[in-house]
C-alpha cells in the first residue's frame, strides 16, 4: 500500500458522531429534522467515550467529526474533545451558527485539543444566508464564530449546500472564505432527506458544470476545496486532466495527510454514528447496521453486510455499475437511496452516461434533463 493511503475496508476515513439532534435553527436542508429538544435516549458521556475509544481501534489520527443538530447543546462537548484527543483522534467538529457558539466555547474546545471548527455559509449576504438557515443574525453569528476561531488558533472550514437556491451565490461564497481566511471548503450536493426535500437540487448537468468551475477554484484559491455527496468530482476532474495532462493531485484535503485515490462514498471511506448509537453509511443513508450499544463501531463497519456490499463496486446497478469511472466515483449512494430505496442503485444527480449502455436512466425526463454525454464524446 502507498504511503499516505489506507485501506477504507478496514477504517473509513471520516467518522461522524451526530451528538444530538438538537438545534435552535431550522435549516431549509436539515438533515436531521431537527428538533429544539433533545432526544432522551441520546448517547451519555460515558457512551460516548466509549464509542472514541471504539473509533480509535481504527488506528492512529482517526478523523471524528462531532456534529448534529447543534453539538454545543450538550455541555460535555469540550471533555469529549479531550478524551479523544488523548485518544490520538483527529477531533473537529461542525457547530450552528448560533449564539451557543461564544468565543469562550470556542476557547474551550481549542484547549481541549480540536484541530479544525467547520461553519456552514450558504449564502455570501446576511439576506440569502438567513432566508436559508431560518433564522435571522445567522450570517453574522457565523462570520464572528470564524474570526473567534482563528484567533483560537483553530483552522476553519466552511460547509456550503449546493441546490437551486444557493448555486448562484457559490461565486461570492469563494470570495468570502478568502476574506475570512478559510483553510477548506466543503461542497455538499443537496440529499433530499430530512427538511432537505422541499428544496431542489440543481439538474444533472449543472452539477457538472459547477464541479468543473469548484475544480478551477481549487487550482487557483488559497484554500482547498473538497464535495459531499458528488463523488461524480473526481470523474470530471479526471476527464478535465485527460484533456488538458494535468498534474494528478490526489484529491488530497491538505490537512487530513491522505491521498484519495477513490471516491468516499457512503460506506466506503464514511461511516454516521446516530445521537441514539445508530451505525448508518452516512447520515444521509438512514439504514442501520447495527447499534454501538451492542456492537464496536468497527465491526459494524468492516463486517456488516450493509457496509461491505457497498464497498464493492461491482454491485453497483444501472449506469453506475456500468460506468468505467465507478471504481474512482461511484456515485452517491445516499441519493440513490433517496429516490429509489436502493443504496445500490444510479445516482440521479450524475448526467454522464457510460458508452454503449442502453439501460435505465435514473431520472424524469420531465424534470428536463437530458442523457448526458458517452466516454466516447
Amino acid at each position: 500500500m502507498r504511503p499516505g493511503t489506507f485501506d477504507t475496508s478496514e477504517r473509513p476515513f471520516v467518522l461522524i458522531w451526530e451528538l444530538t439532534q438538537a438545534c435552535g435553527l431550522a435549516c431549509d436542508h436539515c438533515r436531521a429534522d431537527a428538533q429544539q429538544r433533545r432526544h432522551p435516549d441520546e448517547l451519555s458521556t460515558a457512551e460516548g467515550m466509549t464509542l472514541l475509544e471504539q473509533a480509535a481501534e481504527f488506528g492512529d489520527g482517526q478523523l471524528v467529526v462531532l456534529s448534529g443538530g447543534d453539538p454545543l447543546v450538550r455541555d460535555d462537548v469540550a471533555d469529549l474533545i479531550a478524551h479523544g484527543d488523548d485518544l490520538g483522534l483527529r477531533m473537529t467538529i461542525t457547530p450552528s451558527g448560533t449564539g451557543s457558539l461564544t468565543a469562550d466555547r470556542i476557547e474551550s474546545m481549542a484547549d481541549a485539543g480540536l484541530k479544525r471548527m467547520a461553519v456552514s455559509l450558504d449564502g455570501a449576504s446576511p439576506e440569502s444566508h438567513d432566508a436559508f438557515r431560518g433564522e435571522d443574525g445567522s450570517f453574522e453569528e457565523t462570520i464572528r464564530a470564524a474570526e473567534d476561531a482563528r484567533a483560537a488558533g483553530l483552522p476553519v472550514q466552511v460547509n456550503t449546500t449546493v441546490c437551486r437556491q444557493t448555486v448562484d451565490e457559490l461565486p461570492a461564497i469563494r470570495d468570502l472564505l478568502t476574506e475570512i481566511g478559510a483553510v477548506m471548503w466543503s461542497v455538499f450536493f443537496l440529499v433530499p432527506v430530512g427538511r432537505g426535500r422541499i428544496l431542489e437540487p440543481v439538474p444533472p448537468e449543472r452539477a457538472d458544470a459547477v464541479m468543473e468551475w469548484l475544480h478551477e477554484v481549487s487550482e487557483t484559491e488559497p484554500f482547498g476545496v473538497k464535495t459531499t455527496e458528488a463523488p461524480q468530482y473526481r470523474r470530471v476532474a479526471m476527464q478535465r486532466r485527460a484533456d488538458g495532462d494535468e498534474t494528478d493531485d490526489g484529491a488530497a484535503d491538505p490537512g487530513d495527510g491522505i491521498k484519495r485515490r477513490t471516491g468516499i462514498v457512503a460506506g466506503d471511506g464514511f461511516a454516521f454514528v446516530s445521537h441514539t448509537g445508530e451505525v448508518f453509511p452516512s447520515g444521509f443513508l438512514p439504514e442501520s447496521a447495527g447499534n454501538v450499544r451492542e456492537r464496536p463501531v468497527t465491526e459494524l463497519y468492516r463486517e456488516s453486510e450493509l457496509f461491505r456490499s457497498l464497498r464493492d463496486r461491482d454491485n453497483l446497478s444501472g449506469k453506475c455499475g456500468a460506468c468505467p469511472y465507478r471504481h474512482v466515483c461511484g456515485g452517491s449512494r445516499s441519493r440513490a437511496f433517496a429516490h429509489t430505496g436502493d443504496p445500490l442503485a444510479s445516482d440521479p444527480l450524475c448526467p454522464f452516461v457510460p458508452e454503449g449502455y442502453d439501460g435505465p436512466l435514473p431520472w424524469d425526463d420531465t424534470d428536463g434533463k437530458t442523457r448526458g454525454v458517452s466516454s466516447g464524446d
